[in-house]
């Protein structure tokens, strides 16, 4: 029996004025699966990830999720049907705590409305209660139970990086894309987050699509890995066939 695709993309591409940035990319993500995303800077990676979030419209092309096109939901959409995200560059709200900054991430699975939540009534005081306890099981995954009081803003960089992580994961994503989770991090933090990423797969049951530039991590955590130059595809396959790929190695690992 064929299970539906959490994510599958077809000839999606998009132009910026006379300019084509992807063109004709395809890719396929089942649940439980990590994939990889690479290639040389410029090639078009984060444009796919903001086009799959509906940051930048496609110019052509399909995205369904779960067997379902999201092509026309706007990017509030997108996430509410289960796509989530990190960026290549850390955004959180630095001056709130980093307790608040995940409770933001769970606007999804809040259903009181605002009037029960002027008067705070039984309905909105569970919630919260189980919204609060959901946070601190998530930061608990991420080893960042002990630092829930403090600023995000005063968090280590690595630290930063996980507690986006764990942000996405608030919005109880079933396709969740990170990009360049491993920059900046030393090789023990990265080390560290490519056990954290697989505990996430398998903990949360959901399907990860990520980016990122160091070969060795990509190597150790994807299953299939597609390679994007110029905006389209060079190679697609696993991490062995990718590594060995001579117009990969010509493009991109440049004999790695």
């Amino acid at each position: 029996m064929n299970e539906t695709p959490v994510l599958q993309v077809k000839d999606l591409g998009i132009d910026f004025g006379g300019l084509t940035a992807v063109n004709k990319f395809n890719i396929t993500v089942r649940k439980h699966q990590i994939v990889g995303l690479i290639g040389p800077n410029g090639a078009g990676k984060t444009t796919v990830f903001n086009m799959l979030t509906k940051v930048y419209d496609p110019s052509r092309g399909t995205i369904e999720l779960n067997g379902q096109q999201i092509n026309k939901l706007s990017t509030v959409e997108v996430n509410k049907a289960g796509i989530a995200r990190t960026f290549q560059n850390i955004r959180l709200f630095d001056n709130l705590s980093v307790i608040d900054n995940v409770l933001i991430g769970m606007h999804n699975s809040i259903k009181y409305n605002t009037f029960e939540g002027i008067i705070r009534n039984r309905r909105f005081r569970e919630q919260e209660k189980e919204a609060y306890q959901k946070a601190i099981d998530l930061l608990s995954i991420f080893k960042l139970q002990d630092l829930m009081d403090h600023p995000a803003s005063s968090l280590p960089y690595g630290a930063q990086r996980r507690l986006e992580i764990c942000r996405a994961l608030a919005t109880n994503p079933s396709l969740l894309l990170l990009d360049e989770p491993a920059a900046g991090m030393n090789p023990s933090e990265t080390a560290e987050l490519m056990n954290t990423i697989k505990d996430i797969r398998d903990h949360f049951d959901i399907a990860i699509l990520l980016i990122e530039h160091d070969m060795k991590f990509v190597m150790g955590i994807c299953e299939e890995i597609t390679v994007l130059n110029y905006g389209t595809t060079l190679a697609f396959g696993a991490p062995e066939e990718i590594q060995n790929n001579p117009e990969v190695i010509k493009a991109y690992l440049g004999g790695a």
